[in-house]
């Protein structure tokens, strides 16, 4: 294999070279957006070690630039590993749903089997009563951890379809009660690539 690209010096700085130039940019560039998110939210260890390999590889990558400044197909490779970077480091960090949030929802409705069907999630509930400009209404508090928005979503739809809610996020929380972790399943994981796939 070496000997081969060894002949053909035109393949390798023109194919090769440009190929694992934008490998390593979409790697970096990952690990620097996810490093952005592991900052804000908290998770030093995660952040100081994704920062590392960030480094490591984009001086990798930097330094075959360095070396062939006549070739434009490094340049496209770099910046588009850079920009194809940003969409699979945003991606991934969702994914793995760290940290908690704050679902705040109102609703001019009945939202008592609302109320029940989050506590037997094992949400914690607060609720009180209000009035919107369209009269009385019922307010409703609970912080989750980010994997859980989207079933506190389904049970929002399913109860109270009309109800307006709003998710924030949370620094920091006390000591306190969430709802154990869910996992995501194969099928999940899979959906982050769909948008690659051939045929689509």
């Amino acid at each position: 294999m070496f000997d081969w690209l060894n002949a053909h010096p035109d393949f390798y700085a023109w194919v090769v070279l440009p190929l694992l130039i934008f490998s390593a940019r979409i790697v970096d560039v990952s690990l620097g957006t996810a490093r952005v998110i592991f900052v804000s939210r908290g998770y030093k260890l995660l952040a100081a070690a994704s920062g590392f390999w960030e480094v490591l590889i984009w001086l990798l990558a930097i330094g075959q630039i360095m070396k062939n400044l006549s070739n434009p197909m490094c340049y496209v490779a770099y910046a588009t590993g850079f920009a194809l970077g940003n969409y699979v480091g945003i991606t991934l960090t969702e994914k793995m749903s760290l940290g908690v949030v704050l679902v705040r929802i109102m609703t001019h409705e009945n939202a008592d089997q609302l109320i029940e069907s989050l506590k037997q999630g094992k949400y914690g509930v607060t609720s009180m009563e209000g009035r919107g400009a369209f009269g009385p209404m019922k307010l409703i508090f609970t912080i989750i951890k980010r994997q859980s928005v989207n079933d506190v979503i389904r049970i929002i739809q399913m109860y109270n379809p009309k109800a307006f809610y709003s998710i924030e996020e949370v620094a920091r929380v006390s000591e306190g009660k969430l709802a154990p972790r869910k996992f995501p399943n194969r099928s999940d994981v899979m959906r982050i690539f769909r948008p690659f796939r051939k045929g689509k």
